[in-house]
């Protein structure tokens, strides 16, 4: 046991999982919210759904969304006229984009993250592709691994269709798979296009209506590992732990259905109450056990599931009003790009932290939550420790 116990020990690493670089990309065709509801009612040639059109616009008005880029052009729908319908078959079209697309985007966030972090892409050992659309045999993380010519020996984990949560699994799993292999380094990339969820409008679907107006398309990835070499890696952020946790009374909360008019978005409007009846406990049980209980004195990671959300864990958790700085930054410039978005905040965060001057990546402060939301209703709750800026490039 004694000689198993060694080998044990040899393939694991000794420090925390560290967060060692960060990239982002989006699509290049850009709508601002303010033209969003015109230009969904013409190509949808739902010009005649007055109601639902002062709808969309009084939803798009509050979204505190100042624009999206969504990879879906008015030519492209003009092509595939059943995108733009309620009901009409459309799933083949939907899915021929959105293979390929799906990991041409997530390609170039990787190539950012894999430039920052400074070695050669030959190390990856592990990667995790994270995506809502484009389930395909083999999968976006075989397409990846062809697009960025990486070992053919590199581990790969395909998760498809989680949702909006998904941001804190990737990282929940990347930090056991840097933990537990020796000198792994872990790519991580989430990409995610809104192809498999645009249709027009329906009076007995506003939910559908909300998703129109939130969703944009994005990809971000970090690269993950322990022990790092500091000679050639700069960590960012430490991941210390990372729970899981399906949320009492929620069924139903948020679902996905993947049909042939493609993927139908579904939404009560508990949500807000629901995450925010939560979130304390979820905090007292990551940060208890680590002496902390003032929840301003970390720094905030949240999933900006809605302006509704946002508004309720402020409340409820007592915030300062500058707390989601980065998250309704995130939010105005992108929208809700579903698991894509806590990693576009991360970035958003040490890039302040680094422009501000503070002393550290999490805003100056050691401490810090990653929180993701989504269907089940499901939260993923992770616990990140900051690192000292004044060393740093």
């Amino acid at each position: 046991m004694a000689y198993l116990e060694e080998i044990r020990k040899s393939q694991r690493a000794n420090g925390a999982a560290t967060i060692l670089a960060i990239g982002t990309a989006t699509p290049s065709n850009c709508i601002y919210q303010s033209d969003f509801t015109d230009y969904y009612f013409r190509v949808t040639k739902s010009q005649h759904m007055t109601q639902l059109k002062d709808k969309l616009k009084r939803i798009c008005e509050k979204s505190m969304i100042k624009k999206r880029y969504i990879y879906l052009t008015e030519e492209i729908l003009k092509e595939n006229p059943n995108i733009s319908t309620y009901e009409e078959p459309s799933l083949d079209a939907r899915q021929d984009m959105l293979v390929e697309e799906v990991p041409k985007l997530g390609e170039k966030a990787a190539s950012k993250a894999i430039k920052e972090w400074g070695r050669s892409k030959s190390e990856i050992t592990h990667l995790i592709f994270c995506s809502t659309s484009g389930v395909d045999m083999p999968g976006a993380d075989y397409q990846l691994i062809k697009l960025l010519n990486l070992n053919p020996t590199t581990k790969r984990f395909m998760l498809y269709h989680q949702g909006c949560f998904a941001g804190g699994t990737v990282l929940r799993l990347a930090k056991d798979l840097a933990e537990n292999n020796i000198g792994a380094r872990v790519l991580v990339v989430c990409s995610e296009i809104t192809v498999v969820t645009f249709r027009g409008p329906n009076e007995n679907h506003l939910d559908s209506l909300v998703g129109q107006a939130l969703f944009g398309d994005g990809a971000s990835s970090v690269i993950v590992g322990s022990d790092p070499d500091t000679t050639i890696e700069h960590p960012l952020f430490h991941i210390i732990s990372a729970s899981e946790t399906i949320l009492p009374n929620s069924e139903g909360a948020i679902e996905g259905h993947l049909r042939e008019v493609g993927l139908t978005f579904h939404l009560k409007d508990n949500v807000p109450n629901l995450i925010g009846e939560n979130i304390e406990k979820s905090l007292i049980e990551t940060f208890h056990p680590l002496g902390i209980s003032d929840w301003n004195s970390l720094f905030w990671i949240a999933h900006p599931g809605g302006p509704a959300i946002l508004k309720k864990i402020e409340e409820i958790v007592g915030l300062n009003s500058e707390k989601l700085n980065a998250t309704k930054h995130v939010l105005s410039e992108y929208g809700n790009m579903s698991s894509a978005c806590v990693l576009f905040i991360l970035d958003e965060m040490r890039k302040r932290s680094m422009e501000k001057g503070k002393l550290t990546t999490g805003d100056g402060l050691k401490w810090g939550v990653l929180f993701g939301f989504g269907p089940g209703l499901t939260m993923e709750t992770i616990a990140l420790h900051s690192v000292n800026i004044d060393h740093h490039y």
